[in-house]
């Protein structure tokens, strides 16, 4: 009993403590887009993601597969760059590639789709916890029925909910969060992210800026010709792209919460995609999302990806230049 005990005093101390790895897209706060030097972004001697990535996709209740796919060539454009027209994807993830581990070892620039599970059944249920993660993730590598494997060594898991899910504080304080895996829990340490599909529940906070949020108590600058249109032609899939994004930077970064991050607190970090909430092109800042790309339909993008995509997502810290950037930064 005094062993339980303890256990539940420790999984609760851990459930506060990673309460704070999360993202709101919707954000009016600072952002960096000049360069500065107020930012003490720090390195902490934990270990980033250096090795190829394994990523593990669990697909949570039901799916549009058109959706699905636009998902999967997001992911796949971030390790292809030879065919795919300048800035890419995987140009924006160069940026990312630039934090190194103790070892000065830089983060991957490989990430292969591994695996997919899919968790049409719901098999924790529509209201999820943020702790609801990992026991999903437990569900999908324990499976009788293709489980993933339970990859310690390079594994990343990424759960993605359907628009029918509802998990804690999503919509209220969070689109996406990151963390990783308890023992107790999964069996092993690994690094996870979750994101939700926030077209039908709520475009204008994580789905920005193909949405204006209708509470945030004042108009769309420029008399809303800033809220731009999906280059897939969905807010909800495009807007969860750009969190996934910003996810996986912070996860390759900060994988064991002990590695890049400013601030004194690591139980509440500020990682190197917070630094630049908001932010898609060069100008940005208070709510204009900067200089971008539109296609013939008007349609908004900074990146391409495979098989002729276009994406939006958001800039990331730069540690070289000392400010927010990406690809398509116009110096």
């Amino acid at each position: 009993m005094q062993k339980f005990t303890c256990y539940v005093v420790l999984l609760l101390f851990l459930l506060c403590f990673f309460q704070a790895f999360s993202w709101s897209q919707f954000n009016q706060g600072e952002n960096y887009e000049g360069s500065s030097d107020l930012i003490n972004l720090e390195y902490h001697m934990g270990p980033v993601l250096a090795s190829a990535i394994n990523l593990y996709i669990i697909w949570y209740g039901q799916w549009n597969p058109t959706h699905q796919a636009t998902i999967r060539d997001f992911l796949d454009s971030l390790s292809s760059s030879s065919s795919v027209p300048y800035p890419s994807v995987a140009d924006w993830w160069d940026t990312v590639r630039l934090y190194t581990d103790q070892t000065g070892s830089n983060i991957t620039a490989t990430i292969s789709i591994s695996g997919e599970f899919y968790d049409s059944g719901y098999s924790h249920g529509v209201y999820l916890s943020r702790l609801s993660m990992q026991s999903i993730i437990k569900a999908a590598v324990t499976s009788h029925s293709r489980p993933l494997p339970l990859n310690p060594h390079n594994g990343l898991y990424l759960v993605l909910t359907s628009q029918d899910v509802q998990v804690e504080d999503f919509c209220r304080a969070v689109c996406g969060f990151h963390y990783f895996t308890f023992p107790m829990l999964v069996g092993v340490t690994v690094p996870y992210a979750w994101v939700g599909y926030s077209g039908t529940q709520c475009p204008g906070m994580c789905a920005y800026p193909f949405a204006w949020p209708k509470y945030s108590g004042k108009p769309p600058p420029n008399g809303g010709n800033d809220i731009t249109h999906a280059p897939n032609g969905d807010a909800g899939v495009d807007g969860m792209i750009s969190v996934i994004a910003h996810e996986l930077a912070e996860v390759s970064s900060n994988p064991l919460i002990n590695a890049w991050y400013a601030g004194e607190d690591p139980t509440a970090p500020t990682e190197i995609a917070d630094l630049c909430l908001g932010l898609y092109g060069s100008g940005g800042g208070g709510g204009y999302m900067g200089k971008v790309y539109k296609d013939a339909r008007g349609n908004g993008y900074n990146v391409h990806g495979v098989k002729g995509r276009r994406f939006l997502v958001q800039w990331v810290w730069n540690p070289v230049k000392r400010r927010c950037f990406g690809p398509n930064a116009m110096d």
